[in-house]
């Protein structure tokens, strides 16, 4: 079953989702992640990165796909640790998403969200130091993630970091039923497994990345079963 990518639909892709269900399936995501790690492999990776950090004026960083704005919210509390000073952006193409996430990060004058397409020439045309994104990736084909990987790296000054899930059987029969015992949501119960199975193993990054004649990039597995990808402008 979990040899190849599974193509089926997650609930959250439908764009025009706007309910109280996708406010508690954003909070039960942003609760997964925080016990089991989920913020690390970005943040790791903007601490190996900070040697490369424009030094006279704020990083621009841009999270992809930023869904209720958690990840932007650890970055803004990294960087305020470290003394770094940052813009952070959040684009989703999901506005009620977007709202959620601001009204939720109103103590984070240094974050702000917009609405795009990733795939528009409008939004590539937006210059940022670093891209981020996180269980993002594995919402696209393999045809789409192979031209947005080649753009990310055009568009991103200094890296591209993804944190996304390792396609593995007990990753995927784990989260199943700790959904169901936590009494998850409709939506994390259908959508949580169903990431796994459209997610990674290395060979298929490998692969990914050499289609779109990516050489520079490091892959690391991490814990609890993620990928670790930051590909170097």
């Amino acid at each position: 079953m979990l040899n190849e990518r599974a193509s089926g639909p997650e609930l959250m892709d439908d764009l025009t989702l706007a309910t109280d269900a996708l406010r508690q399936n954003l909070d039960e995501l942003e609760t997964i992640n925080t016990w089991l790690g989920g913020y690390a492999p970005v943040l790791n990776a903007l601490q190996r990165l900070r040697p490369q950090f424009p030094g006279n004026r704020p990083l621009r960083l841009a999270d992809l796909g930023s869904g209720g704005g958690d990840t932007l919210r650890h970055v803004a509390r990294w960087a305020r640790k470290n003394g770094v000073s940052v813009e952070l952006t959040g684009i989703d193409a999901n506005q009620f998403m977007l709202d959620y996430a601001a009204t939720k990060s109103q103590g984070y004058p240094e974050i702000s969200y917009q609405r795009f397409d990733i795939f528009s020439s409008e939004f590539q045309a937006q210059p940022y130091d670093i891209l981020t994104c996180s269980l993002f990736c594995h919402h696209f084909s393999d045809n789409e993630l192979v031209a947005l990987l080649r753009q990310w790296q055009r568009q991103a000054q200094v890296a591209v970091v993804i944190n996304d899930l390792h396609r593995h059987w007990l990753a995927y029969h784990s989260i199943k039923w700790l959904t169901r015992l936590l009494g998850g949501s409709y939506l994390v119960q259908h959508d949580a497994p169903l990431s796994v199975a459209r997610a990674f193993q290395r060979q298929d990054w490998v692969g990914l990345l050499a289609r779109a004649g990516i050489t520079r990039y490091a892959l690391r597995w991490r814990w609890a079963f993620r990928w670790q990808v930051v590909i170097f402008s």
